[in-house]
C-alpha cells in the first residue's frame, strides 16, 4: 500500500492519481472515493481568526478539484472559550455561518453553563459529539450531545464519531456542567469509540472518521487499539501535525489499516486540509494534509459586520509605541505583554497581589492602535474577578505548581504571570527565590521553604483559577474568597490603559526571572 506525501497549498490542483484519464471534476472509474476534510481544531473563541476561517471556508468550498471530491467541514472542540455570552455567541454562529457539520465536545465548550449552551444547540446547524459522555436525564443538556452521526456526499457515507478529553474535570472551572455532563476515561472511551464503528460497519459504512479532544498521545492509543477508523482529526493538546509522517500521525490500527491523526495547533492560528484516496473497501490507499497559516488570509466585510452587530464596535483606548516580543512559549516564559493587564488586575481590584494564569494569554500587543477586540483576543477567557485572602502558603504552592510545568508534558498549565510580586525560577521546575512588592514599592523576601500559615495576601485572580481550575489551588469550592465581581480582567485592562498617557510603551520590568539549570537525570 503506498501514501502520496505533498505540502501542496489546497488552493493548488488537488493531488490525486494520474494514472486514469478523467473529465474535469467527474469521478474516476476505479471505485476510488476522494475526500478532502477543513478542519479546525482549539479555536478557543479568538475572533479575529474565526473571521478570516470564514473566508478560507468559502474559498473551500468554492474549489473544484480534477475529480469528483467528497468536501467535508468538521471541528474537534474547544471552539467555544470561557464564560462571556457574546463572545459565545459569535463562535456558535461561526459554525453555523461557515458551514462546519459537527465538532467534538471540547473541555472549554462546557465554559459555558448548561442552560446557555443547550440553546446555542437549539441553533445549530452542527451536531455536538461526545461517544464517551453521559448527561444527567431531565437537565438542560440532555439529548444534546450526539455520540455520532452520518454524513453523505456524492452517494458515498461517512461515520463521524466524537469524543471529550477525559481530563475535563482538570480543565473546566467549577459550574454546573461538571456536575450534569460526565466523561468517560480513556479505557472506557476506547470501548465507546469501537462500539460507533461496529454500528457503522453492520450499516456498510466504511470510511469512518474519529473527532476527537483527547489530545495527541491518546489519539496514537486510540489509532491502534481500534479497528475500522479511518481518521482521528485531534485536539487539546496544541500540537501541530504537518504533512503525513509514518509512526508520527500516520499508524496502523489493530486490523493492520492505515490511520491518519491531525491536529493545527492552537487559537485557530492554523488550519488544515486533509485530501484522501479510499478504495472501494474504505481504505486509505493515499494522504495528503496541507497546514496552512491563518494570518495570510483577510477578514472579509460581511463576516466583520456580523461580528460587530452581535459584539458592537470595539472602543479605541490608546496607542501602543514600543512592546517587547511576545515569548516563542507563553506558558513557561516572562511575558511583558501580560505585565500590564496583571497590574491593572491589581489595581482594578485594589489587591495586594494580582496572579494571571499563562494558559489564559493567547496574543499580544502590536505597536500601534489599541481596542477592546485586541484586549479580548489577548485574554479571551471570560471568567469573573476574584478577591481572595490567600495565605503565604497557599500562594507559594500555586506559584510552586505554575513552576513545575516546566518539566510537565505540554508545560501545562503554565506559570503565573504576577503583579505585586518578584520571582526567580529555573527550567528544572524549581522556585527558587519569591518577593512581596508592597505598594510603597518596597520589597519584602518570602520563604518559599517555609511559607506562612498566619500571613494572608488580598490576591486579584478569575474564578477558573480560584475554584481550582488548573489544579493552582486545590479546593474546588475554597473559602478564600471574599468577593465576587461581574467582570471580567478584560474591562479592568481596557480601563487601566485609558487612563495611561499615550503612546504607551510596554517594557520587561523583569518581575519573573528563567535560569536555564542543567537537565535532571
Amino acid at each position: 500500500m503506498t501514501y502520496s506525501i505533498s505540502s501542496t497549498n489546497f488552493l493548488n490542483k488537488y493531488t490525486a492519481p494520474q494514472q486514469n484519464s478523467v473529465q474535469n471534476n467527474q469521478k474516476s472509474s476505479s471505485n476510488k472515493t476522494y475526500t478532502s476534510i477543513f478542519y479546525v481544531n482549539d479555536l478557543h473563541g479568538k475572533m479575529t481568526n474565526m473571521e478570516r476561517l470564514y473566508a478560507i471556508a468559502q474559498q473551500f468550498d468554492s474549489f473544484q478539484p480534477s475529480y469528483q471530491t467528497d468536501k467535508l467541514k468538521l471541528a474537534s472542540g474547544d471552539i467555544i472559550l470561557g464564560a462571556n455570552i457574546l463572545a459565545n455567541k459569535v463562535a456558535h454562529n461561526f459554525m453555523n455561518w461557515a458551514g462546519f457539520t459537527a465538532t467534538a465536545l471540547g473541555n472549554h465548550e462546557l465554559d459555558v453553563v448548561p442552560p446557555k449552551l443547550s440553546e446555542f444547540m437549539q441553533t445549530a446547524k452542527y451536531k455536538l459529539l461526545g461517544a464517551n459522555v453521559t448527561v444527567d436525564k431531565g437537565t438542560p443538556m440532555d439529548g444534546k450531545i450526539t455520540k455520532s452521526f452520518i454524513e453523505e456526499h456524492n452517494g458515498n457515507k461517512y461515520g463521524i464519531i466524537g469524543i471529550a478529553p477525559s481530563d475535563v474535570l482538570d480543565r473546566v472551572k467549577y459550574n454546573e456542567s461538571v456536575e450534569e455532563i460526565h466523561v468517560s476515561d480513556l479505557e472506557s472511551t476506547i470501548k465507546s469509540v469501537q462500539e460507533e464503528i461496529d454500528k457503522f460497519k453492520s450499516q456498510g459504512i466504511n470510511k469512518i472518521i474519529l473527532l476527537s479532544h483527547s489530545g495527541y498521545e491518546n489519539d496514537k492509543k486510540i489509532a491502534q487499539s481500534t479497528s475500522g477508523l479511518d481518521v482521528i482529526l485531534g485536539a487539546h493538546t496544541h500540537n501541530i501535525l504537518e504533512n503525513i509522517k509514518e509512526g508520527v500521525n500516520l499508524l496502523t490500527s489493530k486490523d493492520g489499516e492505515p490511520v491518519v491523526i491531525t491536529q493545527a495547533g492552537k487559537d485557530g492560528e492554523k488550519f488544515g486540509i486533509l485530501n484522501l484516496e479510499f478504495n472501494d473497501k474504505g481504505v486509505i490507499t493515499k494522504a495528503q494534509n496541507n497546514l496552512s497559516t491563518t494570518r495570510e488570509f483577510r477578514r472579509i466585510l460581511p463576516i466583520k459586520y456580523a461580528v460587530e452587530n452581535i459584539l458592537g464596535k470595539p472602543e479605541i483606548l490608546g496607542e501602543i509605541k514600543s512592546v517587547p516580543p511576545p515569548p516563542k512559549n507563553r506558558l513557561i516564559s516572562h511575558n511583558a505583554n501580560v505585565a500590564i493587564i496583571a497590574d491593572a488586575m491589581k489595581e482594578g481590584i485594589n489587591a495586594d497581589i494580582a496572579l494571571h494564569n499563562s494558559g489564559n494569554v493567547r496574543g499580544n500587543f502590536d505597536v500601534g492602535t489599541v481596542d477592546s477586540r485586541l484586549i479580548s483576543d489577548i485574554t479571551p477567557f471570560k471568567d469573573k474577578m476574584v478577591l481572595a485572602n490567600v495565605s503565604e502558603k497557599e500562594l507559594v504552592n500555586a506559584l510552586k505548581v505554575g513552576t513545575k510545568s516546566f518539566v510537565n508534558v505540554g508545560n501545562k498549565p503554565g506559570i503565573f504571570y504576577v503583579s505585586g510580586l518578584k520571582y526567580t525560577a529555573d527550567t528544572n521546575g524549581n522556585l527558587l527565590e519569591l518577593k512581596f512588592i508592597d505598594k510603597d514599592k518596597n520589597e519584602h523576601s518570602i520563604d518559599i521553604n517555609n511559607p506562612r500559615t498566619d500571613k494572608f495576601y488580598k490576591v486579584a485572580m478569575d474564578d477558573f483559577t480560584a475554584t481550582g481550575g488548573d489544579g493552582y489551588f486545590a479546593d474546588r469550592n475554597p473559602n478564600f474568597i471574599e468577593k465576587i465581581f461581574d467582570f471580567d480582567k478584560d474591562e479592568l485592562t481596557c480601563n487601566y490603559i485609558k487612563k495611561m498617557q499615550s503612546p504607551i510603551e510596554i517594557k520587561d520590568d523583569h518581575r519573573i526571572t528563567i535560569i536555564e539549570a542543567q537537565k535532571q537525570a
